[in-house]
């Protein structure tokens, strides 16, 4: 560990690497924390099967290739499909959690998470896949710093998607209806919004951005069954840093996530990354409650 640590002041196009990387890597960690947070902000639900929403977005993308299409196709094939899964779990689960208290909605997403990922297993089987795009590779500085063009892609679309969702709750009626219906709910049923409705547009967004995800994921890495849980706890560390409604902050929150956990993973070794975004998740929780509790202490 110490020799790797070493190894980025020795040569340091090597941390130039890992920070463009981890930067590129990040954009898709943000692509699913947008979700996350709008069903959070919105529907008071922290959503367990977040992650099973890009699992499941990259085996549509998987389909998709398998039917002869461009990989590339599977991107918005893959967000239409889980907006209708999104829509059909909302109208068959999640409305009977709606106004219940946290702990509540956190059970019922935690058994559709693992109801998604034992059909997919069951479908799909248990070993790791990925897609070849064909893009191709850019190199610079020499070879020294290699940046994978799909995942330039997903950087890009995480930018366009981030502004278009501010464009949408900003300037559509059905925006506007969400963003009153989050600051209201009851006052917003009695001017005529019929909440129910977009409750189930919110969660099917939600499922739609992760969808587009996933088509990520497994065009730029790997997918199985069991990636779900990681993807959910990168997207809940990124609005607990970011804050409700800061589509900014969570676009710089898991950007420095990847960054984060690009360098854990070569300082650490790959086999310790995923323990290091659960540290770090605990270490923002203790942050959180430490934040909170002074700043109840300075209200008092």
């Amino acid at each position: 560990m110490f020799d790797n640590f070493m190894i980025l002041f020795d040569a340091p196009v090597f941390s130039i690497d890992l920070l463009v990387n981890g930067m590129l890597i990040g954009a898709i960690f943000v692509l699913a924390a947008y979700g996350m947070a709008l069903v959070w902000g919105v529907m008071n639900i922290i959503n367990v099967a977040q992650g099973e929403f890009v699992m499941l977005g990259g085996y549509v993308t998987l389909v998709v290739v398998k039917l002869g299409l461009n990989p590339l196709f599977g991107i918005p094939i893959s967000a239409l499909v889980l907006y209708a899964i999104g829509w059909l779990m909302y109208r068959s689960v999640i409305y009977r959690v709606v106004d219940r208290d946290v702990f509540t909605s956190l059970l019922a997403t935690f058994g559709i998470s693992i109801l998604l990922a034992q059909l997919t297993n069951q479908v799909f089987g248990a070993n790791v896949q990925t897609i070849d795009t064909g893009l191709g590779t850019w190199y610079f500085m020499n070879g020294d710093v290699t940046v994978a063009i799909i995942k330039v892609i997903a950087f890009v679309l995480a930018v366009f998607l981030g502004l278009v969702l501010w464009l949408f709750l900003k300037k559509s009626r059905t925006g506007q209806a969400i963003r009153a219906t989050s600051q209201n709910p009851r006052a917003a049923r009695i001017l005529g919004i019929d909440t129910h409705r977009i409750y189930a547009t919110t969660y099917s967004v939600s499922a739609a951005l992760c969808g587009a995800a996933g088509s990520l994921v497994v065009m730029a890495w790997a997918v199985h069954p069991y990636i779900g849980l990681p993807y959910t706890v990168r997207s809940f560390m990124v609005v607990i840093i970011a804050g409700l409604g800061n589509l900014p902050g969570v676009i710089m929150a898991g950007l420095g996530l990847g960054v984060a956990e690009n360098f854990a993973g070569f300082i650490l070794g790959t086999e310790f990354q995923i323990a290091f975004v659960f540290l770090l998740m605990i270490a923002v929780l203790v942050w959180r409650n430490f934040a909170l509790r002074r700043q109840r202490k300075y209200l008092k």
